[in-house]
């Protein structure tokens, strides 16, 4: 091979990469929607709050809550205590509440 053969695959390598990377991106702005859908509808969500990884969330009505939705948009676990639920997002839990803040 010559270097310009060297140089095309590098290209189209690169453009893969990239691709994989935007495709595997997730779209917060409608995870969002859909985690306020599965807890109830904004009406239902009394205050929430970020602490490292998990998302708290007080609920007027915890049974309005899908858990089974909310763990498969990616929740690593699920904690009930009272009205109130703790989500185990991860990282991405700061990320989830400024667009959350954003919406209102």
């Amino acid at each position: 091979m010559n270097i310009i053969e060297y140089i095309v695959l590098f290209v189209i390598l690169v453009i893969f990469a990239v691709a994989i990377v935007r495709s595997s991106k997730k779209d917060f702005n409608l995870e969002v929607n859909k985690l306020i859908q599965y807890l109830g509808g904004k009406d239902n969500v009394i205050k929430y709050e970020v602490n490292k990884s998990r998302f708290i969330v007080t609920l007027k009505d915890v049974n309005k809550a899908d858990k089974e939705a909310i763990q498969k948009l990616g929740a690593q676990g699920i904690l009930e205590v009272g009205n109130e639920l703790k989500i185990i997002l991860g990282k991405d839990a700061h990320k989830l509440v400024k667009l959350i803040n954003n919406l209102k």
